[in-house]
């Protein structure tokens, strides 16, 4: 069989089937690291065999984990968690094994690469430090990652327990059609309208509903959701800044950056800032012509947080006669998937076709991927929110492209899991423009990962790519979600089957850059908060007085004093961008320049930079800085000027 079965036999046996597993690669590593032998062929990579067996046992439970949760699969992954970091922490810490790696040489550059990963991530792991800080730090760690877990369950179990009843139709009024559908209810014999902090259920208020008093209240809802967090943020960011100090950093910003491409974090801080200075005029205007267009309308005089999303949408329709509701019909889910892997196949000459395999939930399918008719990697799709189903959207991988110890090439695979807007039995999945990006976006990941050709495990697909670039590919093919030739694929009526008219393609071109500046600043605080909080420790109530400070240059409309939005903040907290937020930005730099680089001046594609960006960026995978390949492939460094220009700001 080319490819792993997704399953797993008995969620119960789980962390005793991990733990007869981590012992069994424990004694491998050791009979590695007491052998003779100390070749890269007979250390190395023996050992990222042993990485693979073990993602390819573990990443089934962290997926259903987070597709499928229950308290089943909440105790498996949370009895699991202790025993991998504790696992980790000794590989980490073996300094025999330390010491045989550091003498080892390769004249391949794919192996060099991996060997001088390894050496770093030894230190940063604590090998070179005496036993007393080694045993510090793994309990750090596994402190670390229960944390993690602690802070997104306590996201996932409040994001749930909250619901809004709305009974009056009134306050129902200009939500489209299929958000409605998914809202209306029945409850004791009568017809109400049920709204969630699940994403689409909130963002269908927060954009159409009409009634303020409720948009205050679900935006109050979201806002401070998870108090319980604050305590959690606490013990995270003190372990971080101890664990810093320990390998000898000043704070754990400094350490971060040593496996990121940014040189230090002055230069981070200087980027963030930057941006913000040249987005703040503009920013100005639009929040401007935002409250006189409510105060007009509405006769709103004290414009709040949560008017933004509503009287932003009711702007964009008189300015551009144009909303989501008028383009989500064209834009069934079914179909926009299939428009993608179009779009993919014809840019990377690879086709996608359809498979029976095992998957978590009827909703999700697979596909095998072919280059030039020779199968090359599996990629699964689940798009529909769940209630059990962690919010968000994201790709996740499974196994890589290498070639093992034996001389066997292995095949990658990859899932793509986002929270459209469910199908019913009489509605389809529709989808707004924004979500088709996402859905671009996340297969940006997963074609980095997928179309990765590298020999070595350990750079292969986005294993070793730095972390503030590997935004990079996913942000790259977002940008055809805005294109015109591209969207006329798909974008067909679910019901007439009729394609969407030039016009509203256009308007959804022209409305790109909508308030893009206060989109920039927007981006920019968060990217701030995260890495200036991650520069020095805070604690208790100075976490919430950065981010009140930052505010004060970023947030050019007063946010309530109730908002807590760290409490929320997955991606730093629980995630893999702890001082590291601001990677978005960072690789849009690199995405909107690769994306002007590879438009002909008629704005046609030129197929053969697209070919160019296979081969020296998505198939090259981590087995060199970015930074390099990206001067491979174009011959200069990219130009930050084409991200403003991305953004139509001067």
């Amino acid at each position: 069989m080319q490819f792993q079965e997704f399953k797993i036999e008995n969620l119960e046996q789980f962390p005793k089937d991990l733990e007869i597993l981590l012992a069994k690669q424990l004694e491998i590593i050791d009979s590695i690291t007491k052998s003779e032998l100390e070749s890269y062929e007979t250390v190395l990579k023996p050992l990222q065999d042993l990485d693979e067996e073990l993602g390819n046992f573990f990443t089934p439970l962290s997926h259903l984990n987070s597709v499928s949760n229950s308290k089943d699969t909440q105790k498996a992954y949370e009895e699991s968690l202790p025993q991998l970091s504790k696992f980790h922490s000794q590989i980490a810490q073996n300094e025999e094994l330390f010491n045989k790696i550091k003498k080892i040489k390769s004249t391949d550059a794919e192996a060099q690469k991996v060997i001088d990963n390894e050496i770093r991530d030894f230190v940063l792991s604590g090998a070179e430090l005496p036993m007393e800080q080694k045993k510090e730090l793994e309990e750090i760690n596994l402190k670390l990652s229960e944390l993690s877990n602690k802070f997104s369950q306590n996201l996932l179990d409040a994001t749930s327990e909250y619901e809004l009843i709305i009974e009056d139709e009134k306050d129902v009024e200009g939500i489209p059609e299929s958000d409605l559908a998914l809202a209306k209810t029945e409850l004791a014999g009568k017809i109400v309208y049920r709204f969630t902090l699940q994403i689409p259920s909130y963002l269908a208020y927060m954009t159409y509903g009409v009634n303020r008093g409720y948009r205050e209240e679900l935006y109050r809802a979201y806002s401070t959701r998870a108090s319980k967090n604050a305590e959690v943020i606490d013990e995270i960011l003190e372990l971080r800044d101890r664990e810093a100090k320990i390998l000898g950093f000043e704070n754990y910003a400094s350490y971060s950056l040593e496996t990121k491409d940014a040189p230090s974090t002055q230069s981070v801080t200087n980027f963030l800032e930057k941006l913000a200075e040249l987005s703040i005029p503009q920013a100005i205007d639009e929040l401007d012509e935002l409250k006189d267009f409510a105060k007009k309308i509405d006769k709103i005089g004290s414009f709040a947080s949560f008017d933004i999303g509503y009287y932003s949408e009711k702007l964009k329709k008189e300015k551009f006669d144009f909303d989501d509701s008028m383009t989500k019909p064209y834009f069934e889910q079914g179909r926009v998937l299939n428009g993608l892997l179009d779009v993919v196949s014809g840019l990377f000459a690879v086709e996608f076709r359809e498979v029976e395999a095992t998957v978590w939930h009827e909703k999700a399918k697979a596909y095998d991927i072919y280059k030039a008719e020779r199968l090359s990697g599996r990629i699964y799709f689940d798009l529909e929110s769940r209630k059990e189903k962690r919010g968000g959207a994201w790709m996740h991988d499974w196994e890589t492209h290498f070639v093992d110890a034996e001389g066997k090439k292995h095949l990658p695979t990859a899932f793509i899991v986002c929270n459209f807007s469910p199908s019913t039995e009489t509605q389809p999945s529709l989808l707004r423009h924004d979500d088709v990006v996402t859905l671009f976006h996340e297969m940006g990941h997963g074609i980095h990962h997928l179309f990765g050709t590298c020999n070595e495990r350990s750079v292969s697909g986005i294993n070793g790519v730095a972390w503030d670039v590997v935004e990079f590919p996913s942000q790259f093919l977002e940008n055809f979600a805005y294109e015109k030739a591209i969207l006329k694929r798909f974008a067909l009526h679910h019901r007439t089957g009729e394609v969407m008219s030039d016009e509203l393609l256009e308007r959804i071109k022209e409305t790109k850059n909508y308030q893009a500046a206060m989109g920039i600043l927007r981006q920019v605080e968060f990217s701030l908060f995260d890495f200036t909080l991650h520069k020095k420790l805070h604690q208790g109530d100075e976490v919430q007085s950065l981010l009140d400070g930052i505010r004060e240059t970023t947030a050019l409309i007063e946010v309530p004093a109730y908002n807590k939005f760290q409490n929320g903040f997955a991606h730093i907290f629980a995630g893999g961008y702890a001082a590291g937020y601001y990677s978005y930005k960072w690789a849009e730099v690199l995405s909107a320049d690769a994306f002007f680089a590879c438009l002909d001046e008629d704005g046609s594609f030129n197929q053969a930079k697209a070919e160019g960006y296979y081969e020296f960026i998505l198939s090259k995978g981590g087995s060199e800085d970015m930074s390099s390949l990206y001067q491979q492939w174009l011959g200069r460094v990219a130009k930050v000027e084409s991200l403003l220009k991305l953004y139509g700001i001067a």
